[in-house]
């Protein structure tokens, strides 16, 4: 390592990155950086084992984007969520059906997100179950957001709640196996002045 790439090492300051609140606001980690406002907009990826402790709940993938900071903390915002790949494999079956519903919601405190639900059947099931099932996953997301503020409706998602939920309305109409929140993602975020697209760009301070 050069001298010249020792000594930029060197002013660098380590921050402690903190969960949102609607994870208790934990630190789950540490950045370096020589100005805290170049960390703005960073993404952070963690699993909700790191944060419970549950390593039943491994396969959950959360993001977490830097928004705020100051000399010693950054402060986060969920940005989303994703099941691993290797979860979904694991749960889907031969001779059933997989059906992904995608909607957009806004919660009763105004956040926009893009969700995605999944049902899997136990049996194969035909063209008018899937719709029927399908139309369910639409309700029971957009109902889950209206109803819900955003952090309300996150836990929702992330503890299974939601999921819960839409496997008993599911069933109804076909026997289900399994049901899924399984991808979301954070796109405007209000403001006293309205939305905003939720993409920080890190810009020095004037």
């Amino acid at each position: 390592m050069s001298s010249a790439v020792k000594t930029k090492w060197k002013t660098k300051k380590w921050y402690s990155i903190l969960a949102p609140e609607v994870f208790g606001g934990i630190p789950i980690g540490s950045i370096p950086a020589d100005e805290g406002w170049k960390l703005m907009g960073r993404v952070i990826e963690t699993t909700l084992f790191d944060l419970t402790g549950d390593f039943t709940k491994h396969y959950i993938h959360l993001y977490f984007q830097v928004y705020k900071y100051d000399e010693e903390n950054t402060y986060t915002r969920f940005k989303g969520h994703e099941l691993s790949r290797d979860y979904v494999k694991s749960i889907t079956r031969r001779k059933s059906s997989k059906i992904v519903g995608i909607t957009d919601v806004t919660t009763s405190d105004g956040y926009i997100l893009r969700v995605t639900g999944l049902v899997l059947t136990a049996y194969n099931c035909n063209t008018s179950h899937r719709r029927a099932i399908r139309k369910i996953v639409f309700q029971t997301i957009n109902e889950w957001a209206q109803k819900n503020t955003f952090d309300e409706f996150v836990k929702a998602m992330i503890f299974g709640n939601m999921a819960v939920d839409l496997m008993t309305r599911a069933k109804k109409i076909y026997p289900v196996r399994k049901a899924e929140i399984y991808k979301s993602k954070l796109l405007a975020v209000p403001t006293q002045t309205g939305l905003i697209p939720a993409v920080i760009i890190a810009r020095k301070p004037t």
